[in-house]
């Protein structure tokens, strides 16, 4: 009986030591399920999805293990139809699995809050400017009624202009507006958000970065962009008919490329960008039978530099 005993210990640690060392091998795997990080801040997301996995596979194997090792090795024998002993319940059991449930969940609540406040998106309700507490420079949204405390004359600075239905980029430096997001790698970035009519959402995956645009606000948004390559930024927040349309890319470049071509955008000349959504709209409503519901108008597309 004790060397079952010892036996039955034994197999409890083999199997948690197992299923711990595989649930990391999951964790870490989930690295490569995510697009790749084309901005400095995309490591905290990642860091907590793979975290979020390795705990939930873990659970899920613990649980799983547990079940069939009790139906291999203590399943009744054939045509044994007795009831099994009469088990009152046990108070130290039940509370520990009520308190492990109950500590994970505050373990999971409290690290996504501080990947959430090292981010620094903020909502339409708080739009303000959360310093990063382990030194790295994160992303962050700010109301731009409240006064920067330092101006960072490195920080390349791009207008954001979000519409029914096209983005709107412009560089005030050599006033050059585009429909296409240029951005230098490894330089500090800082958007200035705004909304000519709904809430709309900047999210570009690849930066783990998502940030609400709100009507009559002007929100700086900062990261730094890593990865040189083309990325995609939509539209997050339902914003009409044709929301489905207002995409545009992001190129990431080294700073000499992306210098380069701010001086040839700023040589063209301003003409109609091609816009989806005014093209179906328009192609819509010459159609001499309506059909579907009627909708918005979209804005007249943007005249811009460089159309991409």
């Amino acid at each position: 009986m004790k060397i079952r005993h010892i036996l039955n210990i034994l197999t409890l640690m083999t199997g948690v030591v197992a299923v711990t060392l595989i649930s990391i091998g999951i964790g870490k795997q989930a690295y490569s399920w995510l697009p790749p990080q084309a901005a400095a801040e995309s490591h905290l997301i990642d860091d907590l999805f793979s975290f979020l996995v390795t705990l939930g596979a873990f659970i899920f194997l613990g649980v799983t293990s547990t079940v069939l090792y009790s139906i291999t090795f203590h399943r009744a024998n054939q045509y044994d139809l007795s009831d099994g002993p009469h088990i009152e319940g046990n108070v130290i059991l039940e509370v520990v699995w009520t308190a492990i449930p109950i500590m994970l969940v505050l373990w999971i609540a409290n690290y996504s809050y501080q990947v959430y406040e090292e981010m620094g998106i903020q909502g339409p309700a708080q739009l303000v400017h959360l310093h990063n507490p382990i030194g790295m420079q994160s992303a962050f949204a700010a109301d731009q009624e409240t006064p920067d405390e330092v101006v960072d004359e490195s920080v390349e600075k791009i207008d954001v202009l979000a519409k029914q239905w096209a983005w709107v980029f412009h560089y005030p430096e050599t006033n050059v507006t585009s429909t296409e997001l240029h951005l230098p790698s490894d330089r500090r970035i800082r958007l200035a958000l705004q909304s000519e009519d709904v809430l709309h959402g900047f999210y570009i995956p690849a930066f783990r970065l998502k940030q609400d645009i709100v009507p009559g606000k002007t929100i700086d948004f900062e990261f730094t962009p890593i990865r040189p390559g083309k990325y995609s930024l939509t539209d997050s927040q339902y914003s009409g008919t044709y929301f489905a349309t207002m995409q545009a890319n992001v190129i990431i470049e080294s700073p000499e490329k992306y210098h380069e071509w701010l001086t040839k955008a700023a040589s063209h000349i301003p003409t109609p960008a091609k816009n989806q959504a005014a093209s179906e709209y328009a192609q819509t409503s010459s159609q001499s039978i309506k059909t579907g519901w009627e909708t918005v108008k979209p804005a007249a597309p943007p005249v811009v530099n460089f159309s991409g």
